[in-house]
C-alpha cells in the first residue's frame, strides 16, 4: 500500500506518524474520498476507519481499489445507498469518531482527521448531536473548544459556533470571549508556530456598533477584553466592522480573523476555499482537522466528489503532528 507503514504511532521516532481518518456519514462523499488518498503518496500512515464492506463497494462504482488503503473495519449498523440516508447508522457514525478518538488517547494516533457527517439524521436517530467540535470537546471532557476554518490564506475562528442567530449575543460573555481568544493565541503558536499572533477581531452588530447606536456588545464585552489582552502582549486589533475586516488592505499582515459567529466569518471563508478550506478544532488535547463542506449526498458514488479538502485536512494534520513532536 503506497500510503501505510507497518510501524507505530509511538514506536520509532523516525517512523511516518500515524494518523485516524475517519469516513464519516457513510450514504454521503466520505467513503468515496477517502479511498482516493490511494492517490498520492504520503508521508504518514493513514487509517481510514469505516465499513469494510462498504468501503469495497464505494470503490467498485468509482473504480477504485478499496485494497490500496488501509481500512479499521467498524461494521455498519444497517444496509447503506449511496445518496439515502438511514438513521439506523448515525449510532455507526458515532462509533467511528469514537474508535478514533480513543486511538488517539491511547498513543496510536498522533491525529484524527474526519470526513463530513449528517447532523440532521444523527438527530432524527435521538442522538443529540450539533457537530463534531462539540462532540469532541465533550468526550474529551474539554470545557471549550474554538472552531477555526482555513484556507485561502485564511484562518477564521468563531466565538459561537452552531447557535440560533437569536440566542448569539448573549453567548458572547466577557468571560467566554477572553477563553476562546487565549485558546486561539495558543494554538497559533504551538499548532501553527506563529510566535506572535496578529488577530483582526469582528464586532457583533453592523458598523461594530456604530459607538453604541446599533448595539452595545461592542462597548461592554469585546472592547474590554481586548483592552485586558492586549495588556499581556497579545497582537489583538478590532472590534472591527465585518464588512471591512474581511477585505484585503485590512487582512495584509494578519495570521488569523475571529468571527462572533458563524455565517459572519464562514460565508467569506467557504467563497474564498471551499474546495481546499479545512476545519481545526483548536483547544483540543489532541490533533483534529477536518474537511470543510458537507456530505453532497447527489454526489457519493458517482466518482466527481473532489478530495481536495480532505487532502488539505490531511496536509495540516501532519503539520501539526511534526510540530508537537519537535
Amino acid at each position: 500500500m503506497s500510503n501505510t507503514a507497518s510501524t507505530s504511532a509511538s514506536g520509532d521516532s523516525s517512523a511516518p506518524p500515524v494518523i485516524a481518518v475517519t469516513s464519516g456519514e457513510p450514504a454521503g462523499i466520505g467513503p468515496d474520498i477517502c479511498l482516493r488518498l490511494s492517490e498520492r503518496t504520503w508521508p504518514a500512515r493513514l487509517v481510514i476507519f469505516g465499513d469494510r464492506q462498504l468501503m469495497a463497494q464505494r470503490a467498485r462504482a468509482i473504480g477504485l481499489d478499496a485494497d490500496a488503503i488501509e481500512i479499521r473495519h467498524i461494521p455498519l449498523t444497517a444496509p447503506c445507498t449511496s445518496g439515502r440516508l438511514d438513521p439506523d447508522n448515525a449510532h455507526y457514525v458515532l462509533r467511528l469518531l469514537d474508535a478514533a478518538l480513543a486511538g488517539c488517547h491511547y498513543g496510536e494516533f498522533v491525529a484524527m482527521v474526519t470526513a463530513p457527517v449528517h447532523k440532521g439524521v444523527i438527530n432524527d436517530a435521538g442522538i443529540a448531536f450539533s457537530g463534531h467540535t462539540e462532540y469532541l470537546a465533550d468526550h474529551t471532557d474539554t470545557p471549550r473548544v474554538v472552531m477555526m476554518l482555513a484556507g485561502a490564506g485564511l484562518r477564521v475562528a468563531l466565538a459561537t459556533t452552531h447557535l440560533p442567530l437569536k440566542d448569539v449575543p448573549a453567548a458572547i460573555t466577557r468571560s467566554d470571549l477572553e477563553t476562546t481568544i487565549r485558546i486561539l493565541h495558543a494554538d497559533l503558536q504551538a499548532k501553527f508556530g506563529i510566535a506572535r499572533p496578529r488577530i483582526l477581531i469582528a464586532g457583533l452588530n453592523p458598523h461594530a456598533g456604530e459607538g453604541g447606536h446599533m448595539g452595545r456588545e461592542e462597548i461592554e464585552v469585546i472592547t474590554p477584553v481586548l483592552e485586558k489582552l492586549r495588556g499581556e502582549n497579545m497582537d489583538l486589533i478590532g472590534p472591527l466592522p465585518a464588512d471591512t475586516l474581511f477585505t484585503r488592505n485590512v487582512l495584509a499582515g494578519s495570521d488569523a480573523q475571529l468571527a462572533m459567529y458563524h455565517d459572519q466569518g464562514l460565508a467569506v471563508l467557504k467563497y474564498a476555499a471551499f474546495d481546499e478550506g479545512i476545519n481545526v478544532t483548536l483547544g483540543l488535547p489532541i490533533i483534529r482537522t477536518s474537511v470543510d463542506h458537507g456530505t453532497a449526498l447527489d454526489l457519493a458514488g458517482t466518482g466527481r466528489a473532489s478530495p481536495t479538502s480532505l487532502f488539505a485536512a490531511i496536509d495540516a494534520a501532519i503539520d501539526m503532528a511534526s510540530r508537537r513532536a519537535g
